[in-house]
């Protein structure tokens, strides 16, 4: 990815944001890492600046994923958000592939990240 890459990771555990941070410096150390706790305050960062990339865990306090996902989607359809979630659930993957969202199911590891990194190459 070109040195002006930039991803938003959303999670309410500061331990899953620092893991996913950690898995994409170690592909691409050149890239933009941002953080949000919640679904709201993942739209607020994605109105001030906007990634070319998102990570968005489903279960959240608040505004969950899916609902903040599906506010992103109709402000930047071309957004990739990646759902990051333990819950797969059908309900949850169909909505997420009706959304257009990639899926990437906890627990998080480096292959796993490096993996959606490398079709966001593409």
């Amino acid at each position: 990815m070109p040195a002006t890459k930039s991803i938003l990771v959303v999670d309410d555990s500061r331990v899953s944001r620092l893991l996913i941070r950690q898995c994409i410096l170690s592909k691409s150390p050149s890239i933009t890492v941002e953080e949000a706790a919640n679904g709201e305050e993942a739209i607020q960062k994605v109105g001030v600046r906007l990634p070319d990339l998102v990570f968005m865990d489903v279960n959240m306090p608040g505004m969950g994923g899916l609902a903040a996902a599906e506010q992103l989607r109709a402000s930047y359809p071309q957004l990739p958000i990646a759902m990051i979630t333990a819950n797969v659930q059908n309900a949850t993957r169909q909505r997420a592939t009706e959304l257009g969202l990639s899926f990437v199911e906890k627990p998080i590891n480096e292959q796993r990240i490096h993996e959606l990194l490398d079709t966001m190459e593409a």
